[in-house]
């Protein structure tokens, strides 16, 4: 491939979508907040919610980097992650069905679960989830945790419980997720100087101790279908302050996610390989 042309791969997980380049064998390019913004628009580009690299790892023997759709990275991605088990995997990168991916939040074990010889689901340890503001970051004192509190955020009093997965985790639980001003007080939440990284929203309505609706702002690319480490972080404050078990089913837009909180925090769902291109950079 010469300097202006790159092959690509999109996958998605619940309808959260992102384009994939192999970096492995090949130097990753040099501004990839710029190519996220670009690959990522769905009219002149690509189409997805960001850009995720496949790289070698320095803690692990393979690591992910991923871009939102407006050029900022994330430390995170639990439906990319999934995706990204699905592509080292049935490329051969991997041989055991479970195995350590390096990330900004850490070190994190995807097991591959394969159906007729392809990746169908894939079960994620994502760790522990963090309460202190600090983990966040959040303002205010950097141990305490914020768990049913009432803040003035995005203009609005509202009340809240915030959670880390590795990135920052905002959550409201509403009686009716279809109405949830998603699309207003989202945005103004995640720029709040409340977060002074930004922050993801979710807006959560719990249906009983199994189940919870959710619909979810993410930091950088908007409202989407799905949000992987936004279900964790949904179904831990879920459990946290009395409204559902340490084990329920998140239904997104996209789809469900089951979520299983012991110590770790372990998620399962589906990913597809959408489809294969060249992508021309004419820059």
């Amino acid at each position: 491939m010469n300097r202006s042309t790159f092959e690509f791969v999109k996958l998605q997980g619940l309808g959260n979508d992102y384009v994939f380049i192999d970096c492995l064998d090949r130097p990753l390019p040099p501004d990839p907040s710029d190519l996220a913004r670009r690959v990522s628009d769905r009219h002149f580009g690509v189409g997805s919610d960001g850009l995720i690299a496949v790289l070698p790892g320095e803690r692990a023997s393979l690591r992910m980097r991923m871009w939102n759709a407006d050029g900022s990275e994330g430390e995170m991605c639990g439906n990319g992650l999934r995706g990204f088990a699905k592509y080292v995997f049935e490329r051969g990168y991997v041989g055991d069905h479970a195995f350590d991916v390096e990330t900004k939040a850490g070190v994190l074990r995807p097991e591959v679960l394969v159906e007729d010889g392809r990746v169908a689901r894939v079960r994620v340890d994502m760790g522990r989830p963090r309460f202190e503001r600090g983990s966040l970051p959040m303002a205010g004192a950097p141990d305490a945790p914020c768990i049913d509190e009432t803040l003035s955020l995005g203009g609005a009093e509202v009340q809240v419980t915030c959670v880390s997965m590795g990135n920052p985790h905002c959550i409201l639980f509403v009686d009716d997720v279809a109405t949830a001003p998603v699309t207003t007080l989202g945005p103004a939440i995640e720029i709040d100087p409340t977060f002074p990284r930004r922050v993801n929203v979710s807006f959560v309505a719990a249906r009983g101790p199994r189940e919870l609706h959710m619909r979810v702002w993410e930091r950088g690319s908007g409202e989407t279908l799905a949000c992987g480490t936004g279900a964790c972080a949904a179904a831990v404050a879920a459990a946290l302050t009395g409204r559902a078990e340490r084990s329920v089913v998140v239904h997104l837009p996209g789809g469900p996610l089951e979520i299983e909180w012991s110590d770790h925090v372990l998620m399962t769902g589906p990913t597809v390989e959408v489809f294969r291109g060249v992508f021309f950079d004419p820059k």
